[in-house]
């Protein structure tokens, strides 16, 4: 079984179709939440997110929209963003989104039954809670119940492998950054415990602009990292036809 693991797409069609021109051949999609906010085609990208499959976690921008944070802790850019995304989806879609289910789950049976893998927006122990550093991952570490968690969250492509004595490595994909479509294989060894994330398909912060999903091959014991070139300067239009902050267009090229 092939996965494509999908995280932080944030409403920015034009990356989530070089994402699925892109990748190989899949026999599932795991959907890691962040599905709308930030950017400009949230209907669109919500109806082809729904059309691939039906395993989701919610992220915080999509319970945001569907009127379950409040938004007095997103800073103003992301709230501006969350307010006018409001006004483009339909009842059925925000109501779509209210029903997300939290993570961590298994993508099996949807559930939080220990499993191989399981999938969550956040981390382990808080479906809000951002692992960014080795450190950060280690306090995560005693929710975890399954041997590899996919996580999004932080746009930040990469992860974190711990041996059976708690040590942790960090794991950076080896990307050139160049233009170009791109990949880098991790081989994923018995006995350790996983947290990886496939980074952001719509908003990547980890100086790589290009969109980034990644690929599970269970059988192949496997995760393919991808990067991806698309059309910012088309997404960056979209965002400033729409009216949404500036900032929100000028970082998709930085990748920050």
């Amino acid at each position: 079984m092939k996965a494509l693991l999908l995280s932080d797409i944030h409403a920015n069609i034009d990356a989530l179709q070089a994402v699925l021109a892109a990748a190989p051949a899949y026999d599932v999609v795991w959907n890691l939440g962040d599905i709308v906010g930030y950017n400009a085609a949230p209907a669109a990208v919500l109806e082809q997110c729904q059309s691939l499959g039906k395993v989701f976690v919610r992220g915080n921008h999509d319970r945001a929209c569907a009127g379950q944070v409040d938004l007095e802790t997103f800073n103003a850019v992301a709230a501006a963003a969350v307010r006018w995304t409001q006004k483009q989806l339909t009842a059925e879609m925000l109501e779509w989104l209210a029903r997300l289910p939290s993570g961590p789950r298994s993508p099996a049976n949807d559930t939080l039954a220990p499993a191989t893998v399981h999938c969550m927006h956040g981390s382990p122990c808080d479906e809000d809670e951002y692992m960014l550093s080795e450190e950060d991952a280690l306090t995560q570490l005693p929710c975890a119940r399954a041997p590899i968690n996919f996580f999004g969250h932080t746009h930040v492509q990469g992860g974190f492998a711990f041996d059976s004595a708690g040590d942790c490595a960090e794991i950076l994909p080896g990307m050139t950054g160049e233009p170009a479509v791109e990949q880098w294989e991790l081989p994923l060894r018995p006995g350790l415990r996983y947290f990886l994330n496939p980074g952001s398909v719509g908003q990547p912060r980890d100086g790589d602009w290009r969109a980034a999903f990644a690929i599970y091959d269970d059988a192949a014991a496997l995760l393919t990292f991808w990067r991806v070139p698309y059309d910012v300067r088309m997404a960056q239009i979209r965002i400033q036809r729409a009216g949404l902050p500036d900032r929100l267009a000028m970082r998709l090229r930085a990748g920050r």
